[in-house]
């Protein structure tokens, strides 16, 4: 299917755009995805220097998308593509040339996504909707973060609201939009086998770890201040939570899966006082060394003066409060200058109840559901076998690919996915306004705890798995972290 549409991108010439939207563009333009009618607007505030060509070849030069970039299709691309010099906070003759460029007589969709701060998304909205780009085929694209607590949230979304319908608004989380993410959908309601496995009859906890190896040099004007529970936790990871632990909806459809997603959100149960102190660590990294190199603090990456609170890492265990979830812990997991660069989720199932073999105790590991995220989608289930090499009636763990190769989905990855919906009006992978004030609720509890007890973040060591708390939150409970690179475990 090649999808016809016209796609703002407020923000144009800024670093999601440079490093996830163009290239993504264009690798789904090569794929026959996205059609050469389609035309494609970057806002800037003060033009790009040199022709659209040449600033793409250096956009892709850097970004490179999953595809070749051949003269010819660098050349077609760069003639769909057009800049506006636009201010984004009052209105005037660069609004009329904007309005005056997506006139057209058809009824193709108008993306128009806001890849810029979220204190601009009010003052945008309300010119598009003074400048009439907000009609029926108009929809506008949120990325996150959607404000930094619930009250701020609101505000949001009630002023975006005043230009856009609830049906016109897609707020974004591209995690959602994974090929792996999709495929655990589809093995779950799909599959008789999966769903009923799925519930804690079966399963003893589930893990969500996103990890990162970079740290927050360039971004003092956004970290600081926000840190990593609301940057990562109030959004992705409670996601892939309520994606992990939905009911079966009963279409997917975007309506369906939404309200699934809300009973979730409504059934964690909160943590108050001394129940966060014992179930929530967040942390802040030190020097180190990250592959082989020194790196600075937190603090030295972001040239502060005075000691900040912000944290970098969070680890924190969860319940969901209904039939299906009733004593599963959730452990959720997100750190900056962390060894590894990955996002992953661990379905762990309960260990056999006996070993019948005395050879067997000894390797025998419980059975694992692997979603990985990133860097490469990848499915497995990990389970265990007769040892053939083995003299005695020994057992290994052995990893069964669930993977589907030759897809070109995969290739082109979830930006593409998204905006494509967005275009269509498919709302099934966005955040409904009343997921994004639930996870706020939950989260805004914590970090005003944090923020009454003054007490500072803990410190791990940039290079390593987070702090000790972090480990002790899984093993006192006689667990442990797992982290899939050639079958090991990591910890601190």
């Amino acid at each position: 299917m090649v999808d016809v549409f016209d796609l703002v991108i407020f923000g144009g010439g800024g670093d999601l755009s440079r490093r996830k939207l163009l290239p993504a563009l264009f690798a789904g333009f090569v794929a026959g995805r996205v059609s050469a009618d389609s035309r494609i607007y970057l806002t800037s505030r003060s033009g790009l220097k040199g022709s659209v060509h040449d600033w793409l070849k250096d956009v892709f030069d850097e970004s490179q998308p999953a595809c070749d970039v051949s003269k010819d299709d660098l050349k077609t691309f760069s003639d769909m593509v057009s800049v506006v010099e636009l201010g984004l906070t009052k209105g005037g003759e660069d609004w009329e040339g904007l309005k005056a460029a997506l006139a057209c007589e058809d009824d193709r969709p108008l993306v128009h996504f806001l890849a810029i701060p979220p204190g601009l998304f009010t003052s945008t909205c309300e010119l598009l909707g003074q400048y009439g780009l907000n009609g029926k085929r108009a929809r506008v694209v949120l990325e996150k973060p959607l404000g930094h607590d619930l009250a701020s949230a609101q505000a949001i979304n009630t002023d975006v609201g005043r230009a856009f319908g609830e049906d016109q608004t897609f707020r974004i989380d591209h995690y959602l939009g994974k090929e792996a993410v999709q495929n655990l959908l589809a093995l779950r309601f799909s599959n008789i086998l999966f769903e009923e496995l799925w519930s804690g009859r079966t399963i003893d906890h589930i893990q969500i770890t996103i990890a990162e190896d970079q740290g927050v040099q360039g971004r003092a004007g956004f970290y600081e201040g926000t840190g990593a529970m609301r940057d990562m936790v109030q959004n992705h990871l409670l996601q892939l939570l309520c994606l992990v632990a939905m009911e079966p909806p009963a279409r997917l459809d975007a309506d369906s899966i939404r309200d699934e997603k809300l009973k979730v959100l409504k059934s964690l149960k909160p943590l108050s006082g001394a129940e966060i102190d014992r179930n929530v660590v967040r942390a802040q990294y030190q020097s180190g060394a990250m592959h082989g190199s020194a790196v600075g603090s937190y603090a030295e990456d972001l040239e502060l003066e005075q000691p900040s609170s912000t944290e970098t890492f969070v680890a924190l265990k969860a319940h969901i409060e209904n039939w299906r979830w009733a004593g599963v812990p959730f452990y959720l997991r997100t750190g900056k200058r962390l060894p590894d660069r990955f996002a992953e989720i661990v379905i762990q199932f309960k260990p056999v109840p006996h070993a019948p073999h005395p050879n067997w105790g000894s390797n025998l590991s419980p059975n694992r559901f692997i979603i990985r995220l990133q860097p490469e989608d990848h499915l497995a289930l990990r389970m265990m076998v007769k040892n053939h090499s083995a003299k005695s009636e020994a057992l290994k763990e052995v990893e069964m690919n669930l993977d589907v190769t030759g897809d070109d989905v995969i290739r082109l990855g979830p930006y593409l996915r998204l905006i494509l919906d967005a275009a269509r009006g498919d709302q099934s992978l966005f955040v409904h306004r009343d997921e994004v004030e639930h996870a706020w609720r939950w989260v805004d509890r914590i970090i005003e705890h944090w923020d009454s007890s003054g007490e500072p973040p803990e410190s791990y060591q940039a290079g390593t798995w987070g702090p000790y708390e972090a480990h002790d939150l899984m093993t006192r409970d006689r667990r442990e972290w797992f982290h899939e690179t050639s079958g090991r475990k990591v910890g601190k």
